[in-house]
């Protein structure tokens, strides 16, 4: 039986102690996207270019300065990028892009759409280069909570109070389909392009009768043969539930967001998190609006999740980051009694 590989891998782009950039690869489409936009300068060209989507929480500093290092690299690629993120996004990426003159940018392919995510609808704006950027209103539709779906994962977000809208998001694999190695082999088949598209079919739920072209090697020569969906499915496939990875930054330990970030990451399988302060420094901690490491745990006990990633430190414990890691895994593992939000 084939490895049980999830069509997406997820890790943060810097140190705990960086600027908060989560990079999530798509393994079989060949794109990735990006929760946030701190430093991505580390990101090699080859990783980077293939990202069609941004998902930014807030416009503070350490979360956007990396914005002008995607537009610089994309600017002349024939490529379109969606950025989505808090109210206010659109001005913020209209200002940033009018501290630059764009004279010389006639026939350039680059396009970027920009999704404004309100608590009630998502405006969205397209910004062609060849315009010099000008926003063009494409509408707006209904925000129930998921910001972006297609065949394969949905993208979900909440908003958060960090004393202006912070999003928190969630990537969730639809459905995870492993192809039993075995079984290919038993049936002579190559394992080629046509796996992708059968898995498609599946996510897509197309009919059981819809032909599926494979490929089959005989006499050293592979040639075509034809199958239904439902044949090579029932024949071919595993299916499990998919992946979930959640990612919340910059939020108050509040009660209605605590409740919040609990409902998004409910039973992920990671969940990056902020823990910028030690319980100690908790008053340090709600005068800035962000989570101590005893809040992210509890947190992420209160979720369910199965692994807690944290990050986000803050530089005073630089010299030994280590505590910051252990409360938080202390409070996850039931190890350590939760915090209570006060407000």
């Amino acid at each position: 039986m084939g490895g049980m590989k999830s069509a997406f891998v997820a890790r943060l782009v810097n140190h705990p102690f960086g600027d908060p950039a989560l990079y999530v690869n798509f393994r079989y489409q060949g794109r990735a996207i990006l929760f946030d936009l701190g430093r991505i300068d580390r990101l090699p060209a080859g990783e980077l270019f293939r990202i069609d989507q941004v998902f930014v929480s807030h416009t503070h500093m350490d979360h956007f300065i990396g914005f002008d290092h995607l537009l610089r690299a994309f600017l002349t690629r024939d490529a379109r990028i969606d950025l989505f993120g808090p109210p206010g996004i659109i001005a913020n990426i209209e200002a940033k892009l009018a501290g630059y003159t764009w004279n010389l940018v006639d026939g350039y392919p680059f396009v970027l759409q920009v999704h404004e995510i309100s608590p009630d609808e998502i405006r969205s704006v397209r910004m062609p280069a060849t315009t010099a950027f000008r926003a063009e209103e494409l509408g707006t539709r209904r925000f129930n909570g998921i910001v972006y779906e297609d065949a394969g994962c949905s993208i979900s977000a909440t908003h958060l109070d960090h004393r202006i809208t912070c999003l928190a998001f969630a990537v969730q694999e639809k459905v995870r389909l492993n192809v039993m190695r075995d079984k290919l082999s038993q049936l002579g088949l190559e394992p080629q392009r046509w796996l992708n598209n059968l898995k498609e079919a599946v996510r897509e739920g197309r009919r059981d009768d819809t032909p599926i072209v494979a490929t089959r090697r005989e006499g050293g020569v592979c040639k075509p043969v034809e199958f239904t969906v439902g044949e090579l499915r029932r024949k071919l496939l595993i299916e499990t539930r998919g992946q979930r990875v959640a990612y919340v930054v910059d939020s108050l330990f509040s009660r209605e967001n605590a409740r919040r970030i609990i409902e998004l990451a409910r039973g992920a399988d990671v969940l990056f998190c902020e823990s910028l302060f030690l319980d100690a420094d908790r008053d340090q901690a709600a005068k800035r609006y962000h989570l101590t490491a005893r809040q992210a745990g509890t947190l992420a006990r209160l979720a369910g999740v199965r692994r807690l990633e944290t990050f986000h430190f803050s530089p005073r414990y630089e010299r030994d980051p280590g505590p910051l890691r252990a409360e938080a895994q202390a409070v996850f593992r039931g190890e350590a009694p939760l915090d209570e939000p006060e407000c």
